[in-house]
């Protein structure tokens, strides 16, 4: 019998067989579609590499590269160009700066804060003044539109807070959780009071710089390298079946998954790598409660278009990271990445790479819309915004039907509702991004810290 059972071949359930594996722990992969990755999926789309989900992770959260390092893939690893890393808020239609020395919602530095465009001077000084704040203990799970009003006024959420959660998370700042996805700064809100303060007596204790690091890293040739490399490195140590999980019944000890062809697989122990929903589905027959709980985590689908042009006709300078756009502007996207400033080697050298992000608010009611007329919608909203008159050459639509988890307000009660009743079930793990991080790094965690638990169950 196989000790574990992993189901799902996205990230989180590629690292935990990759993980169980190290541990020479008996395992079995199960993934229903032909492939593995999940949303991590990388086309050569005439010489140009075009990611279907997402293009990078976060530096500063090591797990990945850990990762990355122990299967050998260290130096097929780049980083963001980050001496051009300038992102645009998009306000009343103009692209406006986002003022240097911000760590992400938080300025650094007073003097581009008091003379950017981005705000009003209300704002600009209610900024300069929120370093005064005495330190603020709250139990209360506010809003992340809240939160930053608190500090920095109704401003700095529409410009700065509302587009940059919108890039992360597809959500909405008005009900997405400030302790769930701003969770340190909530902490330096408790001992600092301003944040500001905070961040800046924060770094000046590190021993270590990271201004002269990438703010994102990716692999050379797509992130689909390391899918790719974490597939082959679990070969011939773990199992891998192609098929689809229809439910999961208790064995006392032990599991017995039920799969579509009528086989049953028995375990000792389940890791759900799957969306929460999917996760709700699988453990009904075990507890309904938690299945219930499962459920109420709110997901959102998003769809991106990746748009390649002639560079010869291209006439747009391509001075930094690409832009965001407020929903208060009524626009149709919420984002668009220059992709050719973010990373070398992506696009051909005869080709101008330019990806769109359709705000969440238009996803649902686009979603049966045509390739064709949404790399249209696209195209016509960028152009207009930037100005240029060069039209695409190739167009590819990427669509993921509820691959984003929203953390919103009550996300840690309904972490800790999940948690207490999943104790009821000893064995059972639920791996995935719908719970303590989104990122590929936090996925990564999450599963690296469930393969530890499984390992330190089976010595004690």
């Amino acid at each position: 019998m196989n000790r574990v059972a992993v189901i799902g071949g996205g990230i989180s359930g590629l690292s935990a067989a990759y993980y169980l594996s190290k541990a020479r722990v008996p395992s079995i992969l199960i993934e229903e579609r032909p492939r593995l990755g999940g949303v991590i999926r990388t086309d050569n789309v005439d010489g140009t590499l075009v990611e279907a989900g997402p293009d990078s992770f976060i530096a500063r959260k090591p797990w990945a590269m850990e990762l990355i390092r122990e299967i050998g893939l260290a130096d097929q690893v780049i980083g963001s160009q980050d001496n051009a890393r300038q992102t645009y808020v998009v306000r009343c239609g103009r692209f406006i700066p986002l003022p240097a020395g911000l760590l992400f919602l938080v300025p650094t530095k007073l003097w581009p804060i008091l003379t950017t465009k981005l705000f009003s001077w209300r704002t600009r000084l209610r900024f300069a003044a929120e370093y005064f704040q005495r330190p603020f203990i709250s139990n209360k799970d506010r809003s992340v539109a809240e939160f930053v009003r608190e500090h920095y006024g109704v401003e700095a959420d529409r410009y700065l807070a509302q587009p940059l959660l919108a890039g992360i998370y597809g959500g909405s700042s008005e009900k997405l959780s400030a302790n769930s996805t701003l969770p340190t700064l909530v902490e330096l809100e408790r001992k600092y009071g301003s944040l500001t303060r905070g961040i800046l007596a924060e770094q000046s204790r590190q021993s270590h710089n990271d201004e002269g690091g990438s703010l994102f890293l990716t692999m050379r040739d797509g992130m689909q390298q390391l899918i790719d490399t974490l597939a082959v490195r679990i070969q011939g140590s773990v199992g891998r079946v192609n098929t689809t999980v229809v439910g999961i019944e208790c064995r006392n000890p032990g599991f017995r998954l039920l799969l579509s062809d009528g086989s049953p697989i028995e375990v000792e122990h389940v890791i759900t790598a799957v969306s929460a929903y999917r996760a709700a589905n699988l453990v009904a027959a075990l507890d309904a409660e938690l299945a219930e709980t499962l459920q109420a985590i709110p997901y959102h689908s998003s769809i991106t278009a990746a748009l390649l042009y002639p560079r010869k006709t291209f006439d747009h300078p391509l001075n930094g990271f690409g832009f965001l756009v407020p929903a208060s502007e009524g626009r149709s996207l919420a984002a668009c990445t220059w992709v050719n400033t973010k990373f070398a080697h992506r696009a051909a050298p005869d080709a101008v790479f330019l990806r769109g992000f359709v705000a969440a608010d238009q996803v649902e009611r686009r979603w049966e819309e045509s390739d064709e007329e949404l790399a249209g919608l696209a195209h016509g909203e960028i152009s207009g915004l930037m100005g240029f008159c060069a039209s695409p050459r190739t167009a590819r639509v990427h669509r993921w039907r509820r691959a984003m988890p929203q953390y919103e307000v009550g996300h840690g009660k309904t972490l800790d509702a999940i948690e207490c009743r999943v104790k009821n079930l000893p064995g059972l793990h639920l791996a995935g991004n719908g719970y303590t991080g989104i990122g590929i790094p936090d996925c990564i965690h999450r599963s690296r810290g469930i393969v530890e638990r499984i390992v330190s169950s089976a010595r004690s």
